[in-house]
């Protein structure tokens, strides 16, 4: 078996900011396994959040062995952005050998579209209104947020859209004392929902505080052993592939944190529709679908994700699984 790693950067179609700094492009590793001449791949987006680089991703994955298997991957690689690209393209791999799609593979349903959210960048409240006011017309909108004074960009936003759905996203931007005073807010807002409130590892911060809308955890899930110290502070997670590791980990994740009932919100970095492809399988009925990646894009992979009136739609195999 051949592990091919190469870094391949796509163009944001505009600056993409939240409250930990800006971007105007997405800097990912691909990831290709071959063997008998059958080539499967997968991408990832390495995070300086969960301190990865480019080099220590393709590091990682320069130490696997050679005669790797899918199931134990899974004990070579931490969960993470590396173990996340090897783990979708032995999927891939194992589908094209096969002559079977993924979610076949899987034992999961036929895939069908999935209504996807539709980031808006932090900015300024008058540049919050105005892009707002450009995707009004999308059926859920997520708004990033994370600082002291997040207000006026709400009101903004629901100014300009008036009856869109909407998320929030703090990315760990609040304190507890924060987060208490826009609470309520969020509800008058009509605010669905706020992921990550407070920082990862502050959680137990949230307990005993009113959850007039429900909060999710990000940064504080990762993986099956993140659960139990969320229990009773957080009422959905994310689940996202660079996260858990591939999209092994993801079902498993899934799965256990529906059992422990916990609804699940199916997220993304950014990234290009080769990272999106596997999580759409895994978005199939979820509470939440953030798979808009790249629709931030000003370039993706070909052929890319359709995005329509109906969501994001599963790949074509040409594209993956």
């Amino acid at each position: 078996m051949r592990i091919e790693v190469t870094r391949d950067v796509f163009r944001l179609a505009e600056a993409f900011t939240i409250a930990r700094g800006s971007r105007t492009e997405a800097r990912v590793l691909t990831v290709r396994v071959t063997e008998g001449g059958v080539t499967g791949w997968g991408e990832c987006v390495p995070y300086a959040r969960y301190d990865e680089t480019l080099e220590s991703v393709e590091a990682q994955i320069a130490a696997l062995p050679e005669d790797l298997e899918r199931g134990a991957l899974q004990d070579l690689l931490p969960a993470g952005a590396a173990r996340n690209a090897v783990d979708c393209a032995l999927w891939d791999l194992e589908a094209k050998r096969a002559g079977r799609r993924v979610w076949e593979l899987a034992g999961l349903s036929a895939p069908g579209p999935e209504i996807t959210a539709y980031t808006l960048s932090l900015q300024a409240p008058d540049a919050m209104r105005a892009a707002a006011t450009k995707h009004a017309h999308r059926p859920l909108l997520k708004v990033k947020l994370g600082t002291p004074d997040d207000m006026p960009r709400l009101e903004a936003v629901r100014a300009g859209a008036p009856d869109a759905r909407i998320i929030v996203d703090a990315n760990e931007g609040w304190s507890a004392e924060v987060y208490a005073d826009l609470a309520p807010h969020l509800k008058r807002l009509g605010v669905e929902l706020v992921e990550q409130p407070l920082p990862a590892g502050e959680d137990e911060a949230l307990r005993g505080l009113d959850r007039p809308v429900p909060i999710c955890a990000d940064e504080s899930c990762h993986d099956r052993a993140s659960l139990p110290a969320l229990t009773g502070l957080y009422d959905i997670v994310n689940v996202k592939l660079d996260k858990t590791g591939g999209l092994t980990e993801a079902l498993a994740l899934r799965a256990e944190a529906e059992r422990q009932g916990y609804a699940v919100f199916v997220g993304c970095m950014v990234g290009s529709s080769l990272a999106m492809a596997p999580a759409v399988l895994l978005a199939q009925g979820a509470a939440v679908t953030d798979l808009d990646g790249p629709l931030l894009l000003a370039e993706d992979r070909d052929p890319p994700l359709v995005y329509d009136a109906a969501g994001v739609h599963p790949p074509e195999a040409a594209l993956w699984g």
